[in-house]
This record gives structure tokens, C-alpha cells and sequence, in this order.
């Protein structure tokens, strides 16, 4: 049962954050040549040859609805085949970076140009997208990997302590996600985006001013919106957000004790990484924590099967006695 909630709530993390990738990259397609319309010819030239020069184009309706309708029928794919659970990341990440990008290129390239046939080379911006694109779909493809070769924890009868039979190694794995900080994540990446792409492209100037602080708050906020805890022999490990960094670790001697305790949003000062009177807590979900106790202060995670996860630490603890 509580693997089957896991699952469910993970899915439904993943949808909320795919649901703002989807919607906001749809949006930028749309929008750019757009904003531009006043500067641009009434064909845009679309494919270059190779040469590097123009021997294509589209009327700008073609030009602006043609990729929506491309990344529609990606994300509608995508949904129908319920990649969403782990898939939809390794396809929708890469695959709006690379449309977003061309779109991108041919704007810049027709900008302020009175014929099609006058546009830019776009070669530099074709093989920078692809690079960029390329480099984001093998780190999504190696954290979906890495997440899938994890071991499961093994059953145990719940008590605060557990009995480890000799020559026997014990692994208890938990996660939890706050689907409102993924789509908060994914809708403020998508704004530094285009906050910077419609910079660099020319229809504005450039506002770093603007284009950092939602730089900023994506990446601080999808680093706090999921988290994974894994206890084995050697301690605890808290990895954070969707990639799986930055890692916390604690050395199973350095580990006083652990417990469970229930906790909400409102005790810790709010969601995220908080720091309180209780200690640091990760607060993606109220209820049931895992806290432990090390080197004098407390850290906890709000993660499922808290319990089995504070009696492996509290066992380990047995084999790994304090250093005095």
C-alpha cells in the first residue's frame, strides 16, 4: 500500500512539473516571433542550406504556429504513452530546449530584415542549441537511470530498533515530493528562459536584473521540492531535487540517535528547507518526519515509513559506537 501511494504521489509530482514545462515552453513558442511581428518580414526564412544560407521559408502565422503544433503533439505523445513517471523528463526537457532554441535562431535571424532572403546564418545558434539540448537530456537520462538501479528497503515489523543478523546488510529507501514547489520551479525556469532568450535574440535589451532572480528562485525552489533519504551501513543520505543534488551525509558513528516525530509547515516556519527551533527541517508534506540526531542537533525529513528508517539508524548505530 505504501508503495503504491509512493508511486502515486511521485507521478503526480512529476505531472505538475511536466504540466508547467509543457505549458510554459508552448507559450515562449508562440510568443517570441510574436513580439517581433513590427520587425520581421512577412515570410520568415525557416531552413538554411549548406551554404549557410536561406533556401526556405514561412508567413509568420506558419512560423509561430508550426512548433507549437510540433511540442502539442510531442507532449500530447508523451501523456498518452504515461512516460510521465520517469520518462517525460528525459523526452520534454531536451525536446523544449531544442524547439525553443530554433525558435530563437529563426527569430534572430529574420530580425529587422525586409526579405527572408536576407536573414542570418544560423549555424553558430543551431549548434550551441543542439549542444545545450544534448547536455540536458543525458543529465535527465542518467538521474532517471540512477533513481531506477536503486535498491528498495526490505520489510521489517516497524519498531524503533531492528535486529540485523550477522553477515546481512539492510537498505531502507524513501522519497517525497511537493508538487506545488515543482510547478513553482518549472513556470520560474521557464520565465528566466525567456526573460533571456528574448534578450539575446534582440527584441529587447537584456535585463539580468530580471533574468537572475528567476534563475534563482527555479533553482532553489525545485532543489527543495523533492528529496530522497537512504539509510545503509555507512549512515544516512539525503539527496535534494530532481537531479539528486546536493547531497547531505551523515557517517552512521556521528549519528546520536533517531526518532519519529509529526510535524507541519506552520511548527517549521513554512515549506521548503526551514531552520527553526525544532532544527532543520525538509517540509515537502505534514506529518510523519524522520529525525535524527547528530553531532548535538537535529535534521529532519518529512518521508514516508519514517518509522523503519529511524529503527535501521538506531540499529546501526549499535555496530557503529561513537567516537569518544
Amino acid at each position: 500500500m505504501k508503495d503504491r501511494g509512493y508511486r502515486g504521489l511521485r507521478e503526480s509530482t512529476a505531472a505538475w512539473g511536466v504540466a508547467g514545462w509543457a505549458a510554459g515552453i508552448l507559450v515562449l513558442l508562440v510568443t517570441m516571433p510574436l513580439a517581433a511581428r513590427d520587425r520581421l518580414p512577412r515570410r520568415l526564412a525557416t531552413h538554411w542550406g549548406a551554404s549557410g544560407g536561406p533556401d526556405g521559408s514561412l508567413p509568420l502565422w506558419a512560423a509561430k504556429l508550426a512548433p507549437a503544433l510540433i511540442w502539442a503533439v510531442l507532449v500530447g505523445g508523451v501523456a498518452c504513452w504515461r512516460v510521465v513517471r520517469g520518462w517525460a523528463g528525459v523526452t520534454l526537457l531536451p525536446s523544449g530546449v531544442l524547439l525553443a532554441g530554433a525558435q530563437a535562431s529563426i527569430v534572430r535571424a529574420n530580425l529587422d530584415r525586409s526579405d527572408w532572403r536576407e536573414a542570418d546564418s544560423v549555424t553558430a545558434w543551431a549548434v550551441a542549441t543542439v549542444a545545450v539540448a544534448a547536455a540536458i537530456g543525458l543529465a535527465a537520462f542518467m538521474t532517471h537511470h540512477r533513481q531506477k538501479s536503486l535498491p528498495a528497503g526490505e520489510s521489517a515489523d516497524g519498531r524503533l530498533a531492528m535486529e540485523i543478523p550477522e553477515g546481512e546488510r539492510r537498505v531502507w529507501l524513501s522519497r517525497a515530493a511537493n508538487p506545488w514547489l515543482s510547478l513553482t520551479g518549472a513556470v520560474s525556469g521557464v520565465a528566466a528562459v525567456a526573460a533571456w532568450l528574448v534578450g539575446v535574440v534582440g527584441l529587447t535589451e537584456l535585463h539580468w536584473a530580471l533574468v537572475a532572480p528567476f534563475a534563482f528562485v527555479s533553482v532553489l525552489v525545485l532543489g527543495c521540492s523533492s528529496v530522497r533519504a537512504r539509510v545503509t551501513e555507512r549512515g544516512l543520505e539525503v539527496a535534494f531535487g530532481p537531479f539528486g543534488h546536493p547531497v547531505r551525509r551523515w557517517a552512521a558513528e556521528d549519528i546520536e540517535s533517531a526518532r519519529v516525530e509529526h510535524r507541519t509547515a506552520a511548527q517549521v516556519g513554512g515549506w521548503g528547507y526551514r531552520l527553526s527551533g525544532l532544527g532543520t527541517t525538509v517540509m515537502l508534506r505534514g506529518g510523519e518526519c524522520l529525525v535524527i540526531r547528530a553531532k548535538g542537533k537535529d535534521f529532519a525529513i518529512s518521508v514516508d515509513d519514517a518509522t523503519r528508517g529511524a529503527a535501521l539508524l538506531n540499529s546501526l548505530n549499535v555496530g557503529h559506537p561513537r567516537k569518544p
